[in-house]
């Protein structure tokens, strides 16, 4: 559990400080997938999606509040296997990496992740 947890916080970490580099014009500091780089036309978003996974990378490496940043994630990570799956094939198996330690997180907290899909919720007063 510790090591896929460290493993997506330092990832997310390092992608997110790797788009701030990029976003304020210098070389990345790690290989950057350019189809990935293409998408952020619009600078706001670059820096809105990598201060996200730079403030959940800290979040997952420090273990505080590991759930909601899991839950935070969850369209970054679908994002980031999708657009390797079809667009750029470079960062791949680092894409299926990073989904297999998020899909043993939430294995993990499913007890806190169960409640989510509760077809009618309860009123609690």
């Amino acid at each position: 559990m510790h090591i896929a947890r460290v493993f997506l916080g330092l990832v997310f970490l390092g992608a997110g400080i790797n788009g701030f580099v990029v976003g304020f014009g210098f070389e990345p500091i790690a290989p950057t997938s350019p189809a990935a780089m293409a998408l952020f036309q619009f600078e706001y978003l670059l820096f809105a999606e990598k201060g996200l996974e730079v403030v959940c990378g800290i979040l997952l490496l420090a273990n505080r509040f590991v759930v909601f940043t899991l839950v935070a994630l969850a369209a970054i990570i679908v994002n980031i296997l999708l657009l390797h799956l079809f667009l750029d094939w470079s960062l791949l198996l680092l894409a299926i990496a990073m989904c297999l330690a998020y899909g043993y997180l939430v294995y993990y907290y499913w007890h806190y992740f169960k409640y989510l899909f509760d077809v009618k919720a309860k009123q609690s007063l």
